[in-house]
């Protein structure tokens, strides 16, 4: 998903379970509809894991309820997207 993609050598994340992954590259997520700056590559990590603050910084609006969350433009209010609630995640 990433649009641009720098390598980057240094640079650590903690996951759960004390164990951590090396940050590889940074760049920029996206498609036509959205794009997020700054997102790290980490190794070893096997999951996209989302920065809600990120999307504020953006220009978007999270909103979550029971079974659901949606990402909102502000500029316009349009939908950019829909995720899915699973068990708590």
């Amino acid at each position: 998903m990433f649009l641009i993609l720098t390598v980057k050598e240094g640079g650590k994340v903690k996951f759960g379970g004390n164990q951590s992954g090396n940050v590889i590259g940074t760049g920029t997520i996206g498609n036509s509809s959205i794009s997020i700056n700054n997102v790290w590559l980490v190794d070893g990590l096997e999951d996209n894991l989302l920065s809600i603050s990120q999307f504020c910084e953006n220009g978007y609006d999270v909103m979550f309820e029971k079974t659901n969350d949606t990402v909102i433009n502000k500029d316009d209010n349009s939908i950019v997207f829909k995720g899915k609630r699973i068990e708590n995640v």
